[in-house]
Formats: structure tokens, sequence, C-alpha cells
């Protein structure tokens, strides 16, 4: 990622008297669900666009090495063979963004996709993934483990409590101590905002985030109630325009839980090229979190070479 975050003094001039207009959000996001649609081989575009930007997802309590080898291998090949050569991008090296997995799981990725000889990178949940209920030291031990194991990309969970009491100085220091944990590896910060309270705090635990040095910013660890919503990523989204209009450095922007359809994957694209413009369509500055959602992008791309939805056996699972 070039002219990486590092990060700010913590200016807490920045937040001090931010307002939401939860209304005019909210109205904002009723228009984005009525978009229509690209179609055709623009639709077939954008899906593509969006597989290079998934993070493609496995985090249950029953995952083995076997079912992390599985997913590296999707992750390698996202959409079958014929269906690329079909739309003549069969030689473009057409992969996901990245394969996120426990810490416990990332040398069975590391080593299954350096036997497949590819680099795609391997992204691991940490810092007390998903409640964030952990102490520091616990956290930070955590994130050095998942980077000694060969994770390039460290997806954190923020204390929300800290949110939720206003404590911006305590959570601006968790955060640049993660960093530092962090080494060379990129970071994600989960600020989990179906657990934040409002959107003011959204926008400030955003940029908080961003002064702290994120790479990114993430919406939702998948395990709230409420996770990527489109007044949520508008809000995030208008805090990493105003952090890049104040310090030159590009964050990225990664929603993250519910997002399982095609048409909501491109509406995502859609609406990142609309309020950060289209330098951000980039594996680089953009990540969709998922794991279900490669399976519908498929299944859409499979009909528009076909003219037929695949049958279950047809495609490999996601």
């Amino acid at each position: 990622m070039a002219g990486r975050n590092p990060g700010t003094e913590l200016e807490l001039g920045w937040i001090s008297k931010v307002y939401v207009n939860r209304p005019a959000v909210e109205r904002h996001a009723e228009q984005i669900k009525k978009w229509k649609t690209v179609k055709g081989n623009w639709q077939a575009a954008w899906l593509l666009k969006a597989v290079t930007c998934i993070d493609l997802t496995t985090l249950s309590g029953d995952d083995t090495p076997s079912n992390v080898q599985r997913l590296c291998f999707k992750a390698k090949h996202p959409i079958r063979e014929d269906l690329l050569k079909a739309l003549d991008m069969h030689d473009k090296g057409i992969t996901v963004g990245a394969v996120c997995v426990y810490p416990a799981r990332v040398s069975d990725a590391v080593n299954t996709l350096k036997a497949a000889g590819c680099n795609i990178p391997v992204a691991s949940v940490a810092a007390g993934f998903p409640s964030g209920q952990t102490p520091l030291e616990t956290k930070l031990a955590e994130i050095r483990l998942a980077v000694e194991y060969g994770a390039r990309e460290i997806d954190i969970v923020i204390s929300r409590n800290l949110v939720l009491t206003g404590q911006w100085e305590g959570l601006y220091e968790e955060i640049r101590l993660c960093r530092a944990a962090c080494g060379e590896a990129h970071m994600k910060t989960i600020l989990a905002t179906g657990e934040l309270g409002s959107l003011a705090n959204v926008y400030k635990a955003s940029m908080i985030a961003m002064m702290a040095g994120s790479d990114f910013i993430k919406t939702s660890t998948g395990k709230e109630v409420e996770n990527a919503t489109f007044p949520v990523g508008i809000v995030m989204m208008r805090a990493i325009q105003e952090y890049y209009w104040q310090t030159g450095y590009k964050v990225g922007f990664k929603p993250a839980g519910g997002i399982r359809t095609a048409k909501e994957a491109v509406t995502w694209l859609m609406l990142v090229k609309e309020e950060l413009g289209v330098e951000w369509l980039t594996p680089e500055l953009f990540r969709l979190g998922a794991s279900s959602l490669l399976g519908d992008i498929e299944q859409q791309i499979f009909y528009h070479v076909t003219g037929t939805y695949a049958l279950q056996h047809e495609l490999a699972m996601a």
C-alpha cells in the first residue's frame, strides 16, 4: 500500500464538535438502495472487481486445516476458468484480496498458499476478536503471534467501552500500541459500529482509529446484531475523506458482515466510487469482508456467460 498512513498526534479538536445529521444520512442510504444495477458486460466487470476486493473469510469454531486449505484453493481460483475464458479474463490473475482466518489457522493458510505458488496475503483477526473484552497485554501478544505465524494483515477490534464512555485518549493509545505490535503487517481496525450507540460515535471512532495509524477502518466483526449498513458506511467514508484532506494520507475502507449477494457488493463498490472516488476501488484501499458472497458472484457470472443458473454441483463451494 503506497503512502501507508503513519497516523498523527491525537487531535481532539477534529472530533470535539462533530454532529451527524442522521435523517439526512438515512435518506441518502434509502436512495442508495434504489440505485439501478448495471447489466451485461458492465455488471460482469463490476463483479470481477468485487472479487479482487474480497477478504475470503472463515471464522468458525470448527475450522480445521482441511477447510482452510479448501478456502485457499478457492481464493486462488475464485471463478471457474471456463467462465473467465468466456469473458477473456483468464490471463488477468484474478484472485481474492486476502484470506482471513483466526490466528490459530494462519500457518495453515500461509503454507497452503505458498505451496500453491500464489502471493495472496493472509489476514488474521486478533486483539480479542470479536468482543475485544481481553486485557491489552493479551491483545498485543495475540497480534504478535499472528504476525509471527505469517499474517500480513491484522484485523483488530477496538474496546467499545472506550467509545461509549468517551475515553478517546485511551482508545487512541490502545490502537497505537496495536499498530506498533503489527510491525510491517497492515492493520484493519474493526469499529463494531452496531455497538457504538450513535453515528456521531462512529465518526469519532473512525477519526481516532486513523489518527492512531490504522491502514483500514472496518465496520463490523460480522458477529454483531447489526453489521455493515449504508448509513454507517457513509459516515465512515466521510471521515476517511476528511482525514485525507487533513493529512494527505489515504485510509482504506472495509464493510463486513451481512454482505451476501452480488447486488449488495456492486452497490458498495458504487458507493465507494461516489464518496471517495475511483482511486479507492482497489484491493489496497477497499475490501469486502465476506464468507458466502463469492458463491453468489460466481453464480451471477455463470448466468451472464451461459444464460442459465448453475446447479449446485457445477460451482465449487466458496
